[in-house]
C-alpha cells in the first residue's frame, strides 16, 4: 500500500470507526461498457469501487467486442479512433499481466499531439496507475500487488512490473529490442510496410495481439496485407472494423455533408467513409489489382529461377531514389518485378552504382542491362558504368507521355507481373492519376514529383517496348511492337 492509500485508509477509519475496505488491485478493476449517444464522456472512473465505466459508440463497441488477434479499426477522421486505443491497451494489460507492451504512432508529431496525451490522461491522470518516463518514452505501470512503482530511474527496466514502450514508426531507434505481449498501432496507414513486419516480430514470442486505429491514406500495405485478406476471408487472425466518421455521435452531420459537397468524391470516401478508393482519371487504369489467376497483374512471391536474366531500372535522386529489379521469363515473354527500393541512406550516384552491382553479384543475378534515369541524367549513367554496371541504357525518349504509353502497353499485354509484397509500387500504380478540373480530366499529373517508383517503371518500359509509330490518344490506339531489346 502506498502513502496515498495509507492516508486514505487512516481517514476512513477515523471517520467511520472501522478499518477501510481493502481495495482490489487495479488489474481486477471492472470495466463496464455503455452505449454513447453523445451525451456522455468517453469514460468515468469510480476509485472507491475500482470501477471504470466506458461509453462507446457502435463502431468503437464492435472493436471492443472483437475476439480477433489483430483488430484494425479502419474509420473516418475524427471518429474516435485514437481515444479508444488506451482503453484497449488497459484491457490487454489486465488480461495478460506483467511484461512489455507497445504503443506506436506514425510520426513523432502524432505521438506528441495525439497518442501521448491520450495515454497519460487515462493511465496517469485518471487511474493513477502509470508513471511516464519522458527520456526513454516509457510508461511504467504500478505493481498491482504492492500499489508501488518499482523503478527509481528510467533505466531500471527490470524493476518495473510492466511498461508500455512508446515509439513512432519513423524513429531511428525503431522497435528492434522489445519483446511485447500486445501492441497498439495508431495511424498505421501511414507506416511503411516494414514496420508491421517489425511489430509482428516483437509479438511473436508471446503470440501477442494488436489493435490498429487508422484512416485509409493510400492503397498500400494496409489494404493489401490487412484489408484484402480479411475481406476475402483468407485469414481468421484479422478482423477489420470499418465505419464512417458520421457514426460517431460527436461528429456533426452538417460538417459531414459540407465536406462531402466540397471534396473530390474518392478522397472524401477515403477520409470520412473509410473506404479504399482509387482516384478517378487513373493513368494506369489497365493495372488490375488482383492475382494473375484472377486476370490481374500480381502474384505471390516465388523463388525466381537463377537462369532468368535480370534487369534494373533506376529513378535517380539525392533524397528519394527509386529502384526496381525485374526478372524475365522467356518461356512466357513476361517480366516479374520482384524487388523495389525507395529512399534510404543518402549516397552519391557512384555509391548507388557500386551498391547495386555488389548486390547483384552477391545474389548471383545475371543482370543484362541497367535502365538509369531520364535522358538528361547522363552523369548517373556514367557513374553506374564506373561502378562496373554493364550495358547501362539511356531512354530513347524524353517524353513522359511516351513512357506512360509504353508502360500501358506492357500492362495490356499482361507482360508485367508484380510480386504482391511490393506494396509501395502497387500503391503508386493505383494512385497515379491526372488532375481533374471542372469535372474534366486534364493532362497534368497529380503530385507528379512524388511517384518515384512509377518513374522507375517508365524507364524500364521504354527499354522493353520499341516505338514503331505515333500513339493515337484520341481514338485509343497504341502502335507499338512488343519486341524485346
Amino acid at each position: 500500500m502506498n502513502a496515498e492509500q495509507e492516508l486514505a485508509a487512516e481517514w476512513f477509519e477515523g471517520v467511520f470507526g472501522e478499518p477501510a475496505p481493502t481495495l482490489r488491485p487495479w488489474t481486477e478493476w471492472e470495466i463496464v461498457v455503455h452505449d454513447n449517444d453523445g451525451s456522455q464522456p468517453l469514460y468515468q472512473f469510480d476509485a472507491a469501487l475500482g470501477l471504470l465505466n466506458i461509453y462507446l459508440h457502435e463502431g468503437q463497441r464492435r472493436a471492443w467486442e472483437s475476439q480477433a488477434r489483430f483488430r484494425f479499426m479502419i474509420a473516418g477522421k475524427q471518429s474516435g479512433k485514437t481515444v479508444f486505443g488506451p482503453l484497449a491497451l488497459l484491457e490487454a494489460i489486465q488480461q495478460q499481466g506483467a511484461g512489455d507492451y507497445l504503443a506506436v504512432s506514425a510520426t513523432f508529431d502524432l505521438f506528441k499531439l495525439k497518442m501521448l496525451p491520450a495515454i497519460k490522461e487515462l493511465f496517469v491522470n485518471v487511474l493513477k496507475i502509470g508513471r511516464y518516463w519522458a527520456g526513454d518514452r516509457i510508461l511504467e505501470l504500478m505493481n498491482p500487488a504492492t500499489g508501488e512503482f518499482g523503478a527509481k530511474y528510467s533505466s531500471d527496466h527490470e524493476k518495473m512490473w510492466a511498461r508500455v514502450i512508446l515509439r513512432s514508426a519513423d524513429s531511428e531507434e525503431g522497435l528492434q529490442s522489445a519483446s511485447a505481449r500486445w501492441a497498439w498501432l495508431d495511424e498505421p496507414g501511414l507506416y511503411d510496410a516494414d514496420v508491421w513486419k517489425d511489430v509482428r516480430g516483437r509479438l511473436s514470442l508471446h503470440r501477442g495481439g494488436a489493435l490498429g486505429t487508422t484512416t485509409p491514406y493510400d492503397l498500400g500495405w494496409l489494404k493489401q496485407q490487412i484489408y484484402d485478406p480479411w475481406a476475402k476471408g483468407e485469414t481468421d487472425e484479422i478482423e477489420v472494423i470499418q465505419f464512417s466518421s458520421r457514426l460517431s455521435p460527436f461528429f456533426d452531420e452538417r460538417e459531414y455533408l459540407s465536406l462531402q459537397g466540397s471534396m473530390q468524391t474518392w478522397q472524401f470516401r477515403m477520409d470520412y467513409d473509410a473506404e479504399f478508393e482509387r482516384p478517378p482519371a487513373a493513368i494506369y487504369e489497365v493495372f488490375i489489382d488482383r492475382d494473375v489467376s484472377e486476370g490481374g497483374h500480381k502474384c505471390q512471391r516465388f523463388i525466381v529461377p537463377s537462369e532468368w536474366p535480370r534487369m534494373q531500372a533506376v529513378d535517380p535522386g539525392v533524397v528519394n531514389p527509386a529502384k526496381g529489379w525485374f526478372a524475365y521469363d522467356a518461356g512466357h515473354n513476361c517480366y516479374y518485378l520482384y524487388r523495389t527500393e525507395k529512399g534510404g541512406e543518402r549516397r552519391s550516384s557512384l555509391g548507388h552504382g557500386r551498391d547495386d552491382v555488389a548486390l547483384a553479384a552477391r545474389e548471383g543475378w545475371r543482370v543484362i542491362w541497367y535502365a538509369v534515369g531520364a535522358k538528361s541524367e547522363k552523369y548517373w549513367r556514367e557513374d553506374y558504368r564506373k561502378a562496373g554496371a554493364k550495358n547501362v541504357r539511356e531512354p530513347d525518349t524524353a517524353d513522359v507521355e511516351e513512357g506512360i504509353n509504353r508502360g500501358t502497353q506492357l500492362l495490356k499485354e499482361h507482360r508485367i507481373v508484380v510480386f504482391d509484397d511490393q506494396t509501395e509500387f502497387i500503391d503508386e500504380m493505383l494512385r497515379y492519376a491526372r488532375v481533374m478540373k471542372d469535372g474534366q480530366v486534364t493532362k497534368e499529373i497529380k503530385d507528379k514529383s512524388t511517384f518515384h517508383l512509377i518513374d522507375m517503371f517508365r524507364y524500364f518500359a521504354v527499354q522493353v517496348i520499341r516505338k514503331t509509330g505515333e500513339y493515337k490518344m484520341s481514338v485509343g490506339v497504341e502502335s507499338y511492337a512488343g519486341t524485346n531489346r
